[in-house]
Parts: structure tokens; C-alpha cells; sequence
């Protein structure tokens, strides 16, 4: 079934018109990747399914609930879990600490142990405080915690920035088990290598519109265009 649908979807900062009509859906258990040079809207679309920009038109519907009237503290308990890029790690709490903080809102998620399967590095930092991760750990983290809470769809926002080789292939990892448990992932990411990897079907953005999508099998047949619209 379709989890996550957005149909004409319009957002601002202030004066500044950034979204224009964004139309895309997610099947329940499906990973798809958001592909776009900076400054396209990618990460502006997550914030408004989200609900944390508000100056907003269209509809964005989720497990067949009409979202754009929902506040926003009530987002994540319908199911909605974000990972920003900066990761928002609470940087004087311990990495069980920051785990165990955010509320339980369904069930389903991942319990401490099980994400310390998933995460061996996260298990052995457990009493290690925010400020002494690395930043893979961070990412680690940030993506950790919201599993836990029984999220059904996972946004996340440019999770391989700045990391180094051997991490982004353990975030690869982990992505393709969360596939392969049944989480609906919507990622925002411009290394479309990595993306391959991990994603079933691609959208790609540019000025603020959804300009193409495509399953991951014609990945190779849209490489043109995407070398054209990414600049790579």
C-alpha cells in the first residue's frame, strides 16, 4: 500500500517560494532517494512532510491520514521519524542516554539491544557522551534513536555528508536490513553511488519541482540526465 503520498505540495521561508508543486509517494516497506544539487529543495521537502515548515499548500497524506492540519509534536506519533543532517545529538547526554530519551509512540521499534546489534560501535561508546563521537557515530545515533521509537517511515537527510568510506558502507548496510525488516525509508542524497545501493526508485529534483523518477533498475539508462541536472 501506499504509506506516504504528497500531491502538489508548495513551501516558503518568509517570502521565498521554494517548493513548487512536489508530487511523490512511497510504498509501504520501500526505500526511495531523493537525488538534487544543493539548494534544489531536497531537505525543504522532508522539513514540510515533517511538519516543522508550515507556510505551506497541497496535501501530504500518510497511512491515509490527511497530515497538513496535524501540529507538529503530534507528527511522530503518527509515524513520522526525521534525521536531520546535522543529527541533533544531545552532546552533554551519554549514546544510551540520547537512545533512550525519546518516547516510545508505537509499536514495532527496535529495543536498546537489538540497535546495538545493528550498531556494534554504538554498544561499545555507550557511556561515551555526544561530544566524543565521531561523526559517523553521530549519524549512527541520530538514526538509532528514531527506530527505537517504532517509527513506520524514516526521512533522512544526507546521511553519508563528510563521513568517511568505511562508515558510509556500514550506514549502507544498515539501510538495506531496515529494507529488508520492512521500514519505509525516504532518503535525501546526492552520492547516487551510494544510493544505488539502498534505494528501490529515485526522484530527481531540481528548482524546487520533482523533474524525473525511476526505478533503480533504469538507473543506468538515466545516467545522462542525471549527469546533466547533478553536474557529476
Amino acid at each position: 500500500m501506499t504509506l506516504l503520498e504528497v500531491t502538489g505540495l508548495h513551501a516558503w521561508y518568509g517570502e521565498s517560494h521554494i517548493l513548487h508543486g512536489v508530487d511523490l509517494f512511497v510504498e509501504e516497506g520501500e526505500t526511495i532517494c531523493i537525488l538534487g544539487r544543493n539548494g534544489m529543495g531536497k531537505t525543504t521537502t522532508l522539513r514540510t512532510i515533517m511538519g516543522i515548515l508550515r507556510k505551506r499548500t497541497g496535501t501530504i497524506r500518510f497511512a491515509g491520514k490527511d497530515m497538513m492540519g496535524v501540529p507538529l509534536h503530534r507528527t511522530a506519533r503518527e509515524g513520522l521519524g526525521f534525521v536531520p543532517e546535522e543529527r541533533g545529538i544531545f552532546a552533554t547526554l551519554s549514546v544510551e542516554e540520547n537512545l533512550t530519551l525519546p518516547p516510545v509512540v508505537a509499536k514495532g521499534g527496535l529495543s536498546v539491544g537489538e540497535i546495538y546489534e545493528l550498531f556494534p560501535n554504538l554498544k561499545e561508546r555507550r557511556s561515551s557522551p555526544g561530544t566524543k563521537l565521531s561523526g559517523g557515530e553521530q549519524q549512527m545515533l541520530a538514526m538509532a534513536r528514531i527506530l527505537r521509537t517504532g517509527a513506520r517511515c524514516l526521512l533522512l537527510d544526507e546521511p553519508t555528508e563528510g563521513l568517511a568510506p568505511v562508515i558510509i558502507q556500514r550506514i549502507g548496510e544498515v539501510l538495506v536490513e531496515l529494507r529488508d525488516r520492512g521500514m519505509t525509508v525516504v532518503l535525501v542524497e546526492q552520492n547516487f553511488r551510494f544510493a544505488s545501493k539502498v534505494a528501490d526508485r529515485f526522484y530527481l529534483m531540481d528548482h524546487g519541482q520533482m523533474v524525473a523518477d525511476f526505478p533503480v533498475e533504469d538507473l543506468p539508462a538515466n545516467m545522462p540526465m542525471l549527469n546533466s541536472v547533478l553536474g557529476v
